[in-house]
Parts: C-alpha cells; sequence; structure tokens
C-alpha cells in the first residue's frame, strides 16, 4: 500500500515502509537545494541552516541561547558565528544587559539578507503546503513525532555514531 493512495489509515508496519520509502528522497531533495548566488560561496551546511531560520523567524538571540536550540555548546555557536560573521552574513554586538554576552543578528547588507531568506523560503512554501489541511493538532503530533524520530535514530547510533550497544 501506498501513504499517498486515498487511504485515511497506516498499519505501524505500513507507516514505518512509507517513511523509510520516502525519506531518502525527501534528503536528497534537501540536499539538492540550490544557495542563491551571493550564499554559494560561504560553505554552508545544513547547521547554518537552522541557525540562520532561528535569527530569521526569532530575531536577535545571544550565543547561548542559539547553542540551547541547536542542542550544540555554546563554543560550537560561537564558531559558527565567528565564521559567518567573517563572511559578512552574521553581526555580533554585546548584550547591552550583560556586556559579556553576545547577540546575534543577520546581517543588515540587503543581498545578503534576501539570499538568506529566498534560501529558507522554498521550505517554508513546502511546508506551509504540507501542514495546510492539518489541523493544528495533527500538525503537532506530526512535529512531535519527527522530533522523536531524531532522538531515537541519534540513540540507536550511539554515543560515537556507531550502533548502540544494548547488552
Amino acid at each position: 500500500m501506498r501513504a499517498d493512495d486515498g487511504q485515511e489509515a497506516l498499519s505501524s508496519d505500513q507507516a514505518v515502509r512509507a517513511m523509510l520509502l520516502q525519506m531518502p528522497r525527501v534528503v536528497g531533495r534537501l540536499k539538492r537545494t540550490p544557495l542563491p548566488e551571493r550564499l554559494r560561496s560561504l560553505s554552508l551546511a545544513p547547521r547554518h541552516l537552522s541557525l540562520l531560520a532561528y535569527l530569521l523567524f526569532d530575531g536577535p538571540l545571544r550565543v547561548g541561547e542559539l547553542a540551547e536550540r541547536l542542542e550544540v555548546a555554546p563554543t560550537t555557536v560561537s564558531l559558527m558565528v565567528s565564521d559567518l560573521s567573517r563572511q559578512g552574513v552574521l553581526d555580533r554586538r554585546a548584550d547591552p544587559a550583560d556586556r559579556r554576552r553576545t547577540i546575534v543578528t543577520i546581517t543588515e547588507d540587503a543581498e545578503t539578507r534576501t539570499a538568506i531568506e529566498r534560501w529558507l523560503a522554498n521550505g517554508a512554501v513546502a511546508w506551509r503546503k504540507a501542514f495546510e489541511p492539518l489541523s493544528p493538532a495533527e500538525r503537532a503530533l506530526f512535529v512531535r513525532t519527527m522530533l522523536t524520530y531524531e532522538a531515537e535514530a541519534q540513540r540507536a547510533d550511539g554515543p560515537a555514531g556507531g550502533p548502540a550497544d544494548d547488552g
């Protein structure tokens, strides 16, 4: 049975099969998403997409907040921010409330900001279309399901990136 054949219900095994067949196509499609010209020389990785999405959607954030949201160490975010700042993608400034903290924003440069918005827009349009027919509860369930999948896949990989030792 195909997930798109109009049938409403899937058994757990049918859903697993459908997702195992679909996910490689989704990942492949994401990898083929073209970068706007302004961003092509920057060697951006998927983690940069997440960082830029947080800044675009949520506005300026402290390095610690970005690290928490990205689920990485603050030093990792600091390195990413330093790299993207040198390349003119991000701006950093001291937090006026606590000068020991750094606030990060997307650059004010219109060309760069537009390029970032265009890069993120393709995914946003596709997600809006996919979520449109769903109820708010169904959307929340889908997001929770994806988060659970990610956590379980990471757990199964084990701490060193290899299979988990169950024994």
